[in-house]
C-alpha cells in the first residue's frame, strides 16, 4: 500500500471524538476540496507491504484504527487491509470523500463518508448510491464553508430522509463555529455538531497529530 503516514493521537472528529487511536494515512486522492488541510497526501508516499503495516500498528497499545488519506478506497488493498485488521480484533474507522463505491467494504468497518458541499468545488462528485449502502454504526459529514453550504446540507437531509449519523462542522478558517452553531440550534436540525480538536490542541497546520 502507498502510505503518507502512520502515527498514534487522539480521533480529532466524527463521534470518536477524543480517542486515542492509531491513524494510517493513505497516499493520493482523486478529489481537490478548496479547504483540503492534507493536500501533502495527494504525494506517492512510500510503499509497504500488509504484514510490514500490521507489524507497525501492533507496537502501539491501542485497537482502534482510523484509516484515512488522501482518499483510501483508491488502492485495492484497503479491503484486504480492513478484512486483517478486523480479524485480528482491531476496532476499524474508513475516512471517505463519498465519490467512490464503499459497498466493497467489509461490513464490520466503519465509514465516515462526506457528503462534499458546494464551496468545496466537488459536489459534482458524490455518488449518492453509496447512500443505500450505509450500516447504522456508519456516519455522514457535512463540511460546511457558508450559508450556501448550510442550506444545501439542509435540504439533502430533507430530500434523501437521512437517518444515519450525521456529522456537521464548520471548516477551518472559512466559517466560524459559533456561527454553524448557532443555525443548528435556530433550525434544531438533528446532527452532532463537532469541531476539529486536534486543530485547537495543536498548531492547524500540524502533521501527525
Amino acid at each position: 500500500m502507498n502510505i503518507t503516514e502512520i502515527y498514534y493521537s487522539i480521533q480529532g472528529e466524527s463521534s470518536y471524538v477524543g480517542l486515542p487511536s492509531i491513524f494510517v494515512r493513505l497516499a493520493g486522492c482523486n478529489l481537490n476540496c478548496s479547504y483540503c488541510d492534507t493536500s501533502y497526501a495527494r504525494q506517492n508516499g512510500y510503499k509497504l507491504e500488509l504484514l510490514e503495516l500490521y507489524a507497525r500498528l501492533e507496537k502501539y497499545s491501542c485497537k482502534l484504527v482510523v484509516i484515512t488519506g488522501g482518499e483510501p478506497l483508491l488502492q485495492t488493498e484497503v479491503l484486504p487491509f480492513c478484512e486483517g485488521l478486523i480479524k485480528n480484533g482491531y476496532r476499524v474507522l474508513l475516512e471517505t470523500n463519498g465519490s467512490l463505491d464503499i459497498s466493497r467494504l467489509p461490513r464490520e468497518v466503519i465509514k465516515v463518508m462526506d457528503l462534499k458541499c458546494p464551496d468545496s468545488g466537488e459536489c459534482e462528485r458524490i455518488s449518492w448510491e453509496n447512500l443505500k449502502h450505509l450500516n447504522p454504526d456508519d456516519e455522514l459529514k457535512f463540511v460546511i464553508c457558508s450559508r450556501r453550504d448550510y442550506e444545501w446540507a439542509r435540504g439533502i437531509m430533507k430530500q434523501y430522509n437521512l437517518k444515519h449519523n450525521i456529522l456537521m462542522g464548520a471548516a477551518y478558517g472559512c466559517l466560524e463555529p459559533n456561527t454553524l452553531v448557532e443555525w443548528i440550534l435556530k433550525d434544531s436540525l438533528p446532527v452532532r455538531f463537532q469541531l476539529q480538536i486536534h486543530k485547537y490542541i495543536w498548531p492547524p497546520d500540524t502533521k501527525g497529530v
